[in-house]
């Protein structure tokens, strides 16, 4: 019976349309999941969209759509991105599924049954993107720690889970499983910023907004992100707090976790917790990878720098989307994507050193013997150079991937593929080719060479999984490896018969595609500040409802005189009607003597919020027309005092 491997990535945040850096963590998933495979362990891969909160509710107040339908086009938008990159997952769920809903309503009401969960009040610092309260301490120069945005004071009741409760449970299991924080140095992250300090228990609802799942006992308040969201990794595979599934039983708990490193804190504190909480075990690994960063240049929609990965998928091929992601992001230190540095990769790896080593040797093998090769009968000094270098190669291979050091693992591939390519010109089939006498030779050598291929084909098989499959056909083998570490041996293959030699990358072009792709920036900025002057058009309007919240009165000026401190200011005693006249401010010195406007009635804005101008307290506001440089009130004589004007 196979061993079972269950993992899952971060639920991607169903805001918008993710880029090339949100992509990086279904990949690497995918990848491990394909690697696993070739190993054969049973895989389970999770991936899915996180659809509730106040962020969403307000995107889609903002597109004048239901909440439902916008997370339902951003849904599909994520699926397509992922599919763009070759994901192959066995489920994608969504926090709107109805399995999900059902499941975390009761896991909310089974926490709160048992004291894990009580009511309080919150009043603190809110980040609205992040979905995150904080304390006044943690907030960086007035704003959120995490994303360094802009937050909002927020009190309101809400529901809260005991964390201080399993806090030395959590610190007890961190000691017994080394291997939970990876890379390590993600535990005294935690252990310092977070648990030291002692643990705040965390806000588990919400109820100053709607678009989320009801708490089952209090519809006031519905369950906010981190319960919701974090759940998804049991719900989507049978748990249930009545009775879990056949399913569940056999994957959890989980084998890894894949999540960028700023969620670290909410899946080795929170995720832990609310499972200890639930009586459940804990996963046994969480893979808090690094970012992927865009140069120096920061991504822009104003810009048109923005990189989504299935828009480079189209142009250069997903495989290669996939390896560079790989190949160029280190393993705990954030990574750069830039186009430069994605055709050097493309051009150097992909093109030169692996697809060229695989079209040479197709090549060569029919045109030398008719496609067909047979395996040698002895190695000489070369060759076991060769042979020793794919077994160093494949062994390094492992180790990397065992660690998920990705990076890694695709160098120790291309070093193989390096020595194959030397190895050609250490042999020179060529000039063996023109002896007679050295046929036996030449055809060791070709041998050799696909021998090397063919170790290559399930090194990198999880990596570029439609490039291998490819590459293997054309050297006349199945397009999956049936044994990983059987396969990885050089020496067990038979004879070969090759298929036709096709080009597996095309080299790039790289000053015409950097033209091109400045192009396409360039337009890109062109529409997105036509979508924004839209948006400020847009927004300018306002409906009967906006204008309705203006209360206009009609108001006789009893007295006026200049303010002292002020050349533009007059202080007016205003009668609304109220009994006792109002003071205002109001900026028209330049244009009117206080004689001109005693007597006079002329129209307020009289639910205006008071505000001190030079020391006066001003209650009001007075409505003027702006005639180019010059200013002219309104007078409304002959209209009583307090009347409203509609």
């Amino acid at each position: 019976m196979k061993q079972k491997f269950y993992l899952t990535t971060a639920i991607a945040y169903a805001s918008r349309k993710p880029h090339i850096g949100n992509t990086y963590d279904i990949v690497l998933a995918d990848t491990i999941a394909r690697y696993k495979k070739l190993r054969g362990y049973d895989v389970f891969l999770l991936t899915g969209s996180d659809e509730h909160g106040m962020k969403i509710g307000e995107l889609a107040k903002a597109a004048g759509i239901e909440p439902q339908k916008y997370v339902d086009r951003a849904t599909d938008s994520i699926k397509a991105v992922w599919d763009s990159v070759g994901a192959d997952y066995n489920r994608f769920i969504r926090t709107t599924d109805a399995d999900h809903v059902a499941v975390v309503q009761k896991i909310f009401k089974k926490l709160y049954d048992q004291g894990d969960i009580y009511k309080g009040t919150y009043e603190g610092k809110y980040c609205t993107p992040c979905e995150s309260f904080f304390t006044a301490s943690q907030i960086v120069d007035g704003k959120c720690p995490d994303c360094g945005r802009p937050v909002q004071d927020a009190k309101e009741e809400a529901y809260f889970l005991k964390l201080s409760k399993y806090q030395d449970r959590l610190v007890e299991y961190y000691e017994s499983q080394p291997d939970f924080f990876a890379p390590a140095s993600r535990k005294a992250e935690m252990i310092n910023n977070f648990i030291k300090p002692g643990l705040s228990d965390l806000c588990v609802s919400r109820s100053t907004f709607t678009w989320g799942i009801p708490v089952p006992f209090d519809d006031k308040h519905v369950t906010y992100v981190w319960l919701d969201a974090l759940s998804n990794y049991i719900t989507a595979i049978g748990y249930d707090p009545d009775g879990s599934s056949e399913q569940y039983q056999k994957l959890w708990p989980a084998d890894l976790h894949v999540i960028g490193k700023d969620i670290v804190r909410f899946h080795t504190i929170y995720w832990p917790i609310i499972l200890m909480a639930l009586g459940e075990p804990l996963p046994k690994q969480v893979l808090g990878h690094p970012w992927v960063l865009f140069g120096e240049d920061k991504m822009s929609k104003s810009k048109g720098n923005v990189v989504y990965a299935d828009e480079v998928s189209a142009k250069f091929g997903k495989d290669a989307v996939r390896y560079y992601l790989l190949s160029e992001i280190p393993f705990a230190q954030d990574g750069n994507f830039t186009y430069e540095a994605f055709f050097a990769r493309f051009n150097t790896d992909l093109a030169n050193t692996f697809g060229n080593l695989v079209n040479r040797t197709v090549a060569m093998t029919n045109k030398y013997f008719g496609g067909s090769v047979q395996k040698p009968a002895v190695r000489t000094e070369l060759d076991e150079d060769l042979a020793q270098t794919a077994q160093k190669c494949a062994a390094a291979f492992v180790t990397a991937m065992e660690r998920y050091h990705t990076a890694d693992a695709t160098e120790a591939a291309m070093d193989l593929a390096r020595r194959c390519n030397k190895y050609i010109d250490e042999t020179m089939p060529w000039a063996l080719a023109k002896d007679e006498a050295q046929k036996d030779r030449l055809q060791a050598v070709l041998w050799n060479l696909l021998e090397g291929v063919r170790i290559l084909t399930v090194l990198l098989a999880a990596a570029m999984p439609d490039t291998c499959a490819a590459a293997r056909a054309q050297i006349g083998l199945n397009d999956t490896a049936a044994d990983f570490d059987g396969e990885t041996v050089f020496g067990i293959g038979t004879d070969y018969t090759v298929g036709e030699a096709k080009p597996l990358f095309a080299r790039i072009d790289t000053e015409a595609a950097m033209k091109e792709i400045l192009a396409e920036q360039a337009q890109k900025a062109a529409a997105a500040a036509a979508e924004s002057e839209q948006a400020e058009e847009k927004a300018a309007l306002i409906s009967i409802d906006d204008f309705a919240k203006v209360e206009l009165k009609a108001g006789k000026i009893l007295t006026c005189e200049p303010v002292k401190k002020s050349k533009k200011l007059l202080q007016l005693s205003v009668d609304l009607g109220e009994g006792a006249p109002r003071t205002i401010a109001s900026g028209i010195a330049p244009w009117y003597q206080p004689a001109d406007l005693i007597g006079k009635t002329v129209a307020v804005v009289s639910n205006l919020t008071p505000a001190k101008l030079c020391g006066v307290e001003s209650n009001g506001m007075i409505l003027a027309a702006d005639c180019g440089e010059d200013v002219k009130v309104l007078f409304l004589d002959g209209i009583a005092p307090g009347s409203k004007i509609r």
